[in-house]
């Protein structure tokens, strides 16, 4: 689908989608209980949907309506998969999935969008070559077989949280005592605690006995607690809440101001943006990296450091955008692990904009071409995260048309 976006300008309110981030932690937290959980407020974007999809196939009951989803639990642990287990284009579906299909020590076999099956899994590999369990990759599939069996686990801490979030929702089902070692400081600390607490909502804990070590009690039970409600998204919500960067007048509404979300620094980094050309690490936030880089370009610029996970996202997230930025006079600068964007005059693109099947690219190159206008083709991609942020922002006043090609 491709969006001609015009220039026009935002004012209104909003409400952001639900935590997709919370919504697959919740959701397994809810198979791994053995009784029935409605939750509440579940936006059943493309990832979402897709970890629903692994857990049926894994033999955990679901039922979806409106924005809830009704998971009954009890059979993960002892699964027999069906079929094989597709994560679509989510790289949190296929990491969470990974150590729990190794529990009942059956062969399950997990496809994906080609550039998924291609990024780094060797956390995993290395833990079952360690371990004697079967890790097989050929032709865009991941096979394993375990059963995995509690114990101590040492892994790297400048890798996805989304590894050690597996491997705590994976060691939490077993009944014996274990621990995860991290063996380096901690990128994405803020996604380990959404984990902890999403299991700590089912009545499981996993305590720092350190900085750098996880100990995870074996014998515990996930406990449903009928009704959870999935907190909003301050991910999906930086992108309307950029308007205001550039001259909109939005408000968003919803937000959890004690949210453990990592992105919630959003705020801080708006804040800098609009007075200069700041410095941000976001090595804690790589996901706002598009949006952040969009709005230098139209601000006063900006140097961003812990850039070099960028390359390993949905598209190669730093080179895409300074591609799409170039085409609007920007000349952003990327480096091994940082992105300059200087100060330039911009103008409305001569060229298609192109979204690189990445949602974030998508929403952040839609929120510049609001001020310059421009096309952008692969728009259907912001259904991976937020399917409805063109009817928002329509609602917002961004006036656009959509075609089909």
């Amino acid at each position: 689908m491709r969006v001609k976006i015009e220039k026009s300008y935002a004012a209104g309110r909003i409400v952001p989608p639900a935590s997709k981030s919370m919504a697959h932690r919740l959701l397994i937290a809810a198979a791994l209980s053995e009784s029935r959980t409605k939750i509440v407020d579940v936006t059943l974007c493309e990832d979402v949907l897709a970890t629903v999809d692994c857990l049926s196939e894994l033999g955990v009951s679901s039922l979806l309506y409106g924005n809830i989803a009704e998971i009954e639990g009890g059979s993960i642990r002892t699964a027999m998969p069906k079929g094989v287990l597709n994560c679509r284009e989510s790289g949190s579906t296929l990491r969470f999935m990974l150590p729990l299909a190794l529990l009942s020590g059956n062969e399950t076999t997990f496809i994906g969008a080609t550039r998924l099956m291609e990024r780094p899994m060797a956390v995993y590999e290395d833990i079952c070559r360690e371990r004697g369990l079967k890790f097989e990759r050929s032709e865009g599939k991941i096979t394993v077989c375990g059963p995995l069996e509690a114990g101590e686990y040492s892994l790297p801490g400048n890798i996805s949280s989304q590894f050690i979030t597996g491997l705590l929702f994976a060691l939490s089902a077993l009944d014996g005592d274990s621990r995860i070692r991290i063996t380096t400081d901690i990128e994405s600390l803020s996604y380990i605690e959404l984990t902890r607490s999403a299991m700590a909502t089912f009545g499981v804990e996993a305590a720092w006995e350190d900085e750098r070590t996880l100990y995870i009690k074996g014998g515990q039970k996930y406990a449903s607690q009928g009704n959870v409600f999935v907190e909003r998204d301050y991910s999906g919500a930086a992108f309307p809440d950029a308007f205001n960067l550039i001259g909109g007048n939005v408000k968003v509404d919803g937000l959890s101001p004690t949210s453990l979300q990592g992105d919630r620094v959003y705020k801080e980094h708006y804040e800098a943006l609009k007075v200069g050309a700041p410095t941000i690490d976001i090595t804690d936030c790589p996901d706002l990296g598009p949006i952040l880089f969009a709005l230098a370009a139209g601000l006063y610029g900006g140097l961003f450091t812990g850039t070099k996970r960028l390359k390993i996202k949905e598209s190669d997230r730093a080179a895409a955008m300074a591609e799409e930025l170039s085409k609007f006079g920007a000349e952003p600068i990327v480096e091994e692990d940082k992105v300059t964007v200087k100060k330039r005059e911009l103008h409305t693109p001569t060229e298609i904009l192109s979204g690189h099947n990445d949602h974030r690219i998508v929403m952040s190159l839609a929120v510049l071409a609001s001020v310059y206008g421009g096309e952008i083709d692969g728009a259907e991609a912001v259904a991976k995260s937020y399917p409805s942020f063109f009817e928002h922002i329509k609602k917002l006043g961004i006036e656009f048309k959509t075609y089909e090609t």
